[in-house]
């Protein structure tokens, strides 16, 4: 070190600096992990070498300037341990990152030039523990290398040939191979090259340093003086830490942005923000002990200054992070206030659910997403509309085999492109929903954080419009059931009052008078048809017990009895699996099931002949399935002309509702003049 207290500290700071970043990179990444590979132990255990190195030489920094403790030789001993793991280990990040090291097993692919380097570097290792080959830290500051110099000459050639074999083991990275197609390693690479490239000019300079200083003899320089080379040396010194110093920016910045040291899926926004704070920080420090020493006397005051610093930067950091909350909260507040359902539902002319804001707040607001769509399946499908990001975006169709990716609600998504994501959606009953998000408008990378919100942010968005929509139906359908009651009422008091009571007082009056009883009796019987079809009219009072029967042959005693005369032929096909599917349902799924496949069955027998009540009606019921039970129920009528709803009516709107709601589907499917097929699905019986 020089007599400059200024230059001195400098040097001190830069070096604390790499120290701090160090230390935070390895310990985050190997803390951070979701799994601790050879590449994140290669990686973690790298930057924690380097924060060795950097420990030893903040030490000796700090024991100069007159380099007199006995101390020295100890800490100098050590620093040349990490000197000589560092390049190995960087090289071997390099062929790992590369995608040449295929496994956890075999060789790396350039087997003579990684069997070089790794001998090399443990024969150097092997050296300095058992031969000693260093010289004393006295005999570095007198300038006397000449007992070190064969080791001394070799190690700069090895931190070439380290850094040189790393910068092409990148440069030609295996980009059809596994590394290649992983996406977050693509956009790290310029971060990690460039940092390759500067550790080339840097092991160059060291090189050329150790080399200029072995070979030299000092003695032989006219004018030649030690403050002077104390002077050039500290400079370097200062150059190459600060150097390193962007290396370490350059790794940093490729590890929270990417995560490709970590191997987590994405990468955290969390993380980010915590290494911008570290640099902060250690900046800050840096600066402190630079300065410090030319103004602190005693000692205590730059311990003081310290102090004061740490705390500083810790207080900012945590109003950092509670802005950040807070903007998080503003952003997440619209996604889960209460939208009034009850409100809305008791209102005379309730409005439809809001979700399109929501879900346009949440793709522009959060994710700042290009474009986005938002997809329902399986029950919740006919309950609502897929959503769109922007609102007039063309409709994208779901590739048949995306589906074939979800397997479990801990898949966090698929990826379809670099930069575009399907998200699968989950509740109880399985898949409910597909989020495909567009590029990030800042074409970066979508963090962990931002995807489990969008997930949890989109399934919430389909449980409420299922919900709203559900509770919408029943309400309608409850209103007009009421109001069909009521018409019903009045129209039963009509025809008895008006037409009914009439007949039977003229048929007691002729009665009352002579014999023209064949009058009478007409009469009489002309009423008891009004009121014969008036009861035919009205609904059975008796329920089923399907307890006791069971589904299918409930199905099958209503098709023999009410229905006996509406269909020319009835064919059953229940395979065997059907009934032991149907007796695992719950009573629950068993009665919404039954009132539905019983609504169809007589729409089939109202509507099947159309307007032509001798047109031949024949029937085919089917009765199988795997995990839950299916019910075809298909004829061959007229056919509907509206099959673009899978509701088929305000009967079957009902049921396909109430289906809905026990995880069951309705499906229908009509050709004019040909047929009328329905598919009632009960739900999975272990949900209920």
């Amino acid at each position: 070190m020089t007599d400059s207290v200024l230059f001195n500290g400098v040097a001190l700071g830069v070096s604390f600096i790499n120290l701090i970043l160090m230390s935070w990179l390895g310990l985050t990444v190997l803390l951070n992990t979701r799994q601790r590979t050879r590449g994140v132990w290669l990686a973690g255990s790298g930057l924690l070498i380097g924060a060795l190195f950097f420990l030893c030489h903040t030490a000796i920094l700090g024991l100069g300037p007159y380099f007199q403790s006995p101390e020295l030789n100890g800490w100098w001993w050590l620093g040349w341990l990490p000197l000589l793991l560092l390049p190995l280990n960087w090289y071997l990040i390099a062929i790992w990152y590369a995608g040449l090291w295929p496994d956890e097993v075999r060789w790396p692919v350039a087997r003579w030039q990684t069997g070089l380097v790794v001998a090399v570097g443990l024969g150097l290792l092997s050296w300095l523990i058992v031969g000693h080959p260093l010289p004393t830290f006295a005999q570095v500051v007198q300038v006397d290398l000449s007992a070190a110099a064969p080791f001394l000459l070799i190690y700069p050639a090895y931190i070439v040939l380290c850094t040189g074999l790393a910068g092409l083991s990148l440069r030609r990275m295996d980009v059809a191979g596994r590394a290649g197609q992983d996406t977050r390693r693509q956009q790290a690479r310029p971060w990690l090259l460039t940092a390759a490239y500067s550790l080339v000019i840097i092991s160059g300079l060291v090189a050329a340093v150790i080399g200029w200083t072995t070979l030299s003899d000092p003695a032989l320089i006219p004018g030649f003086r030690l403050t002077t080379l104390a002077y050039i040396a500290t400079g370097l010194d200062v150059l190459i830490a600060g150097l390193i110093t962007g290396v370490v920016v350059l790794l940093g910045q490729a590890i929270v942005s990417f995560e490709v040291f970590t191997e987590q899926g994405l990468p955290r926004r969390e993380f980010q923000r915590q290494w911008r704070h570290t640099i902060t920080l250690a900046v800050g420090l840096g600066f402190v002990i630079s300065v410090g020493p030319v103004w602190a006397r005693p000692p205590i005051y730059l311990l003081l200054a310290i102090i004061l610093m740490v705390s500083f930067f810790l207080s900012l950091s945590h109003w950092r992070s509670y802005h950040w909350r807070e903007q998080y909260l503003r952003q997440l507040r619209p996604l889960v206030a209460s939208q009034h359902l009850y409100d809305q539902l008791l209102a005379a002319s309730p409005a439809e659910l809001d979700d399109e804001t929501s879900f346009t707040r949440l793709c522009q607001d959060l994710l700042r997403a290009e474009f986005a769509q938002l997809t329902p399946l399986g029950p919740l499908a006919p309950l609502m509309q897929p959503l769109h990001y922007p609102a007039q975006a063309p409709p994208i169709d779901l590739p048949r085999q995306l589906l074939a990716h979800f397997r479990s609600p801990t898949d966090p998504g698929h990826r379809l492109s670099p930069d575009r994501w399907a998200i699968p959606l989950w509740s109880a009953r399985g898949l409910i929903g597909v989020l495909l998000l567009g590029p990030k408008l800042n074409r970066h990378l979508y963090t962990q954080e931002e995807l489990e919100i969008a997930q949890a942010s989109a399934e919430r968005l389909i449980d409420a419009r299922a919900s709203a929509e559900i509770a919408r139906r029943l309400l309608a359908l409850q209103r007009q059931r009421l109001a069909e009651s009521q018409v019903l009422d009045r129209q039963t008091r009509r025809v008895i009052h008006d037409d009914v009571l009439p007949e039977l007082h003229t048929a007691l009056l002729m009665l009352d008078g002579s014999p023209p009883h064949r009058q009478a009796v007409t009469a009489l019987s002309t009423a008891h048809r009004q009121l014969a079809n008036l009861l035919r009219e009205m609904p059975p009072l008796t329920l089923p017990n399907l307890e006791k029967l069971g589904l299918v042959e409930t199905l099958r005693r209503l098709v023999e009895g009410e229905l006996a005369e509406a269909f020319d032929h009835v064919a059953w096909r229940v395979l065997p699996e059907s009934e032991i599917i149907a007796a695992r349902l719950s009573s629950l799924q068993t009665g919404i099931l039954f009132y539905a496949a019983r609504e169809v069955l007589r729409n089939a027998a109202r509507h099947g002949r159309g307007q032509t009540p001798n047109r031949p009606l024949s029937l085919m019921i089917t009765a199988g399935g795997s995990d839950e039970l299916s019910l075809c129920i298909e004829d061959d009528g007229v056919g509907l002309t509206n099959t673009t709803s899978a509701d088929g009516g305000q009967g079957l709107a009902l049921h396909s509702t109430m289906l809905a709601v026990v995880g069951g589907t309705l499906h229908l499917h009509s050709e004019a003049g040909q047929f009328t097929q329905v598919t009632l699905t009960s739900g999975p019986p272990a949900q209920i």
